[in-house]
């Protein structure tokens, strides 16, 4: 199990490096596995940023995972739920010789809790410890009010994670559903492709929901069996 620091924030088995389809984000998730692995001895912070459902929140925590193969501490924040603590939950934290900090942009504008981050960050580059932060958008566009936190944070590496185009997706998809022994032909992927949300957690989401339901239903997963799933799904949500 990962050292995690206790918040009560329990990191999903499957989001490891391995289960990450890479496309075009190679020299990304490279670097990210080097540091949390604590290869190199380089730990300059590192900001990942991107659209919804691009598959920030997957990279953060397999770092953390990774950061058991080194037997060291790792924190996992999501700053979406930051209602739910309060910014001295930071204290500390550079201790830790890994640190995420998922969804920046849910703490702009809030003084303490951007004072906060940039005092861990000072923190963690005196005690040589890793931090990876993630956001919607580039440094400069996060509506942060501290102009030293946003200076800061654009100092390390700062990557764009490149969406998956189409085709992309549907590979991803189906290599998911192989993953977690599902059968899903071309066909199958395409209708159902054509059916959901676009953004791999959405579909991701759907294919754990479908994965249970055939096993259930001890059956396989077919275009009829998705159509009935799909229209059960629909009823219940209207």
């Amino acid at each position: 199990m990962t050292k995690q620091l206790p918040l009560g924030i329990r990191l999903r088995d499957h989001a490891t490096f391995d289960n990450f389809f890479i496309a075009d984000n190679r020299q990304l998730v490279v670097t990210l596995q080097q540091a949390a692995a604590f290869e190199g001895g380089d730990t300059a912070a590192l900001y990942i940023w991107g659209g919804a459902g691009s598959g920030k929140s997957h990279l953060l925590q397999a770092a953390c995972h990774r950061a058991t193969v080194a037997d060291e501490f790792a924190g996992y924040l999501p700053l979406r739920d930051h209602k739910m603590f309060t910014p001295e939950l930071l204290e500390g934290m550079e201790s830790l010789a890994l640190v995420c900090l998922d969804d920046i942009e849910a703490i702009a504008g809030q003084r303490e809790w951007e004072e906060a981050i940039f005092h861990l960050y000072n923190r963690m580059q005196r005690n040589g410890t890793q931090l990876i932060v993630a956001a919607n958008a580039a440094p400069q566009g996060v509506a942060l009010s501290l102009a030293d936190l946003v200076t800061r944070l654009g100092w390390g590496l700062v990557f764009q994670l490149n969406e998956l185009n189409d085709e992309q997706k549907l590979l991803a998809l189906q290599a998911r559903a192989e993953a977690i022994g599902m059968q899903m032909n071309n066909d199958v992927a395409r209708y159902l492709f054509s059916r959901a949300r676009r953004d791999m957690h959405s579909l991701f989401s759907l294919l754990e929901a479908l994965d249970h339901a055939t096993l259930v239903a001890q059956r396989r997963l077919t275009i009829p069996f998705l159509k009935a799933f799909l229209a059960r799904d629909q009823v219940t949500s209207d």
